[in-house]
């Protein structure tokens, strides 16, 4: 019987490498969107030779999806171990708790919010896997026990809300040297998060 692995033991040699191409998978294809990042790139970044990526990950089709499941699957647990974990009876203050907490995980991974737009202004079978398996899921659940729900806002209005939230959320992490710059405020600060969190939460469901 294999023994199970504890919290805190480290990973086996070949899990942890695979681990860390799929963590500089997401950094490349966040940037430079599929076409422009390169499998000697990512090797560069894992910090580990090219034919170990492709012993990993026989073709970058591959490492696409692992670094897409990783990072929409990740959120994906965030979120619902939050709505667990909520116990307020009015819908709208969960909805709200559920706004900081997508909030707080784009903060933690900016990547999120450029792996999107990387791939989301192109119609192809990644934007569409993307859309099927994760962001549909996530958009129903908006409609059904999130933010519209909540609101009352008319299902019509749905798609709005929808990117609505996304952008809100998301781009002053995506882009914080610009909102350093310009504001002076730092998005990477603690203080800043939460704070965010918060207007988010009230200007959405006010």
């Amino acid at each position: 019987m294999t023994k199970k692995r504890t919290s805190g033991t480290p990973l086996p040699r070949g899990q942890a490498t695979r681990e860390r191409i799929i963590g500089a998978a997401l950094e490349a294809f966040a940037e430079k969107g599929f076409e422009g990042a390169s499998t000697r790139e990512i090797a560069e970044r894992a910090g580990t030779d090219q034919g170990l990526v492709t012993y990993h990950f026989p073709s970058k089709d591959e490492l696409w999806r692992a670094a897409a499941e990783r990072i929409f699957g990740d959120l994906g647990k965030a979120l619902d171990e939050r709505v667990a974990s909520l116990e307020f009876d009015d819908p709208k203050e969960r909805a709200r708790g559920v706004l900081r907490e997508y909030v707080r995980y784009v903060a933690r991974h900016p990547e999120l919010f450029r792996f999107m737009v990387a791939e989301g202004n192109r119609s192809n079978a990644r934007m569409r896997w993307i859309i099927d398996t994760y962001m549909k899921p996530r958009f129903e659940f908006m409609k059904e026990r999130g933010v519209v729900s909540a609101a009352g806002i008319d299902e019509s209005d749905a798609p709005y809300a929808f990117y609505a939230v996304t952008g809100a959320a998301s781009l002053i992490f995506a882009v914080a040297p610009t909102c350093r710059r310009l504001t002076g405020v730092d998005p990477r600060k603690q203080q800043t998060i939460e704070a965010h969190a918060d207007f988010v939460a009230r200007l959405l469901l006010p």
